[in-house]
Parts: structure tokens; C-alpha cells; sequence
């Protein structure tokens, strides 16, 4: 039962997640102008003990490309999809933490059967959605060896064009 309840709460996690970045995806709107109120204060400087961001990504990400490692027998590239991000860590028994964001012009449907065929073959059981999201097109998740493996599907759709979001914890 451990297992099931780490799963929801995975679940839970990864659907927050799909959904905040979507929102930063699809960008901002407001209904009213933007009011700007000047300061007298000059920009501030970063200090030599700030962390500055990088351009390059961490180890095992990759932005715009599918990452070395990454799972393609288990979890193939959509059709015609434009890699967003992808990342493939090594864990622990020769585990594999993946995510990948990926937009397209196809159907949700055909994403979520894109995914869900070779997952299905390789022995996972598709488990219904604890709290299905009425924000997204599709989701789908997925569970093999008690829960210790998982891949959970989220689709978003916005003006005709679709972002699938994955992740999870497979063996490949």
C-alpha cells in the first residue's frame, strides 16, 4: 500500500507541475494595463556569493534535444514533435528518473496511444488518473513493479497546439 500512496503523491506532484509550467508556456495576460511606479532605487548588483544562472543545463537534461540516455524503446518520440526538454538520471538498481516536454500539432488521443502501446507491452498497467484534471486535454499514468516504477502523461492544449509532459521512474 506504501507504494500506491507514493505513486498518488508523485501523481499529485507531477499534474502541479504540468500545470504551473504551462502557465509560463502559454505566457502571461491581464485584463487591465500594465502600470509601471518608478523607484528611486538604482538596480540592484549581484554580490559575489549569489548563484548566477548558467546556459548550460545540468547533468543528463538536455534543452531542445532528447538527452543521451533517455528511454526511446520504452517511451518512443511522438511523431513529429518538437523536443522542449528532455532529461534521463541514472538511479539507484539501474532505474532511470525521465521527463520530457515535447509540442506538437497531434491529437491528444494519439499522443496518449503513443505512449501508452509500448508501455503497456513492456508490462506496465495503466491506473486511472486519483484526481483527473479538467485543465488537460489527456493524462494518462502508469505503474509497473508494485509502484516502484511509474510514468504519469499530462497533455495540454492551448489554440490548437499540444504540450505532453511526462515523467517517472523506469527500468529500461
Amino acid at each position: 500500500m506504501r507504494s500506491l500512496t507514493g505513486h498518488r503523491a508523485a501523481r499529485r506532484w507531477f499534474v502541479a507541475v504540468l500545470v504551473g509550467s504551462a502557465s509560463l508556456v502559454g505566457g502571461c495576460t491581464t485584463s487591465g494595463p500594465a502600470t509601471v511606479s518608478p523607484t528611486s532605487d538604482p538596480a540592484p548588483e549581484p554580490s559575489t556569493s549569489e548563484q548566477l544562472l548558467v546556459d548550460e543545463p545540468m547533468p543528463g537534461t538536455a534543452a531542445g534535444e532528447l538527452v543521451d540516455g533517455f528511454p526511446t524503446a520504452l517511451v518512443p518520440m511522438p511523431d513529429e514533435a518538437e523536443i522542449l526538454l528532455s532529461s534521463a538520471l541514472p538511479r539507484d538498481g539501474g532505474a532511470v528518473e525521465i521527463s520530457l516536454n515535447v509540442r506538437t500539432e497531434q491529437p491528444a488521443e494519439e499522443l496518449l496511444a503513443a505512449v501508452r502501446a509500448p508501455l503497456l507491452a513492456a508490462g506496465f498497467a495503466e491506473v486511472p488518473p486519483a484526481q483527473p484534471d479538467p485543465s488537460l486535454a489527456g493524462q494518462a499514468s502508469f505503474s509497473r513493479a508494485e509502484g516502484a516504477e511509474f510514468v504519469l502523461v499530462g497533455v495540454l492544449d492551448r489554440d490548437g497546439v499540444r504540450t505532453m509532459t511526462l515523467g517517472g521512474v523506469v527500468v529500461p
